[in-house]
């Protein structure tokens, strides 16, 4: 049975680096937040901005990143910071932001991570978890996304893509901390040289490069250092479905097996969740 207490950030954290999509150099500011506020981004655009709440139901774009928003503003790419808060147990904190996107860093959660812990963190008051007591399941075409129940959080990805470098993977974790920053928090998001070329021609994926992702091309790995782990592609899955699990607002107490998934299917599980009153409990 989990147990605990919800934590923010001892102090504020601040960094810059590239988005991912847009290319921009993007200023990040994280600040300690009080008990139960959960995770709110706040979007500064000179003299205006805008504030969201990280929540499943404000998910409003999963192309190739999970976009929050409200009222036509949004922030992409939230899934890798929002890994690495769960990872670390981070319930709380307020994320300032200058442009439309998080900070890509090095394509993982691991520098998140480093930063993040660099500053300690705060406790609060005793955190809830959603228990799942009876299977939820969602599908997509060939992909599939199921919570199970189970007396811890553990994950379960397979994948299978037509590429030497790659083909089928499966990987399961038992989730605590350790396993995260370890198994999990490195693992890169990665992408084929034809589809950053073709995105980039169309005005996406324009701060993609090698220091943010593996990259292939038809035939291998083009990154020099190689890979972080021999099967790097489905503990980044991993990485994603954490963050985009995390968007519950309430940490879950279950089994997740997923193939094929991705963000859309991650979100879609959440909502048939949240549906299923039935499937699950509250505790703590």
């Amino acid at each position: 049975m989990l147990n605990g207490r919800q934590h923010t950030l001892a102090k504020e954290i601040t960094l810059k680096s590239i988005g991912l999509h847009t290319g921009r150099k993007i200023s990040m500011k994280v600040l300690p937040a009080d008990a139960d506020a959960g995770i709110t981004f706040i979007r500064k655009n000179g003299e205006n901005s805008f504030a969201t709440k990280s929540a499943y139901d404000a998910v409003t774009a999963t192309t190739l990143a999970t976009t929050i928003g409200a009222d036509g503003a949004s922030v992409s790419t939230v899934e890798h910071l929002m890994s690495a808060f769960f990872g670390l147990g981070i319930d709380n904190a307020v994320v300032e932001l200058t442009g439309p996107e998080v900070p890509i860093m090095d394509g993982s959660a691991q520098e998140f991570v480093a930063l993040l812990k660099s500053v300690g963190l705060a406790t609060q008051t005793r955190k809830k978890f959603l228990v799942v007591t009876a299977p939820v399941s969602v599908e997509e075409g060939d992909g599939s996304a199921t919570l199970l129940p189970s007396d811890r959080f553990e994950l379960t990805y397979s994948i299978d893509f037509a590429h030497p470098s790659i083909g089928k993977q499966s990987y399961h974790v038992i989730f605590s901390q350790e396993n995260y920053e370890k198994e999990i928090a490195p693992a890169r998001t990665f992408g084929f040289l034809h589809d950053v070329e073709r995105l980039q021609a169309v005005g996406l994926a324009l701060g993609g490069s090698l220091a943010n992702a593996v990259v292939l091309d038809e035939n291998k790995v083009i990154n020099k250092e190689g890979l972080r782990f021999s099967n790097e592609f489905v503990r980044h899955k991993i990485l994603d479905a954490i963050g985009d699990l995390s968007l519950l607002g309430t940490p879950i107490q279950g089994h997740l097996v997923a193939h094929k998934s991705g963000h859309r299917l991650n979100n879609l599980l959440l909502r048939e969740l949240v549906a299923r009153k039935n499937c699950w409990h509250l505790d703590g």
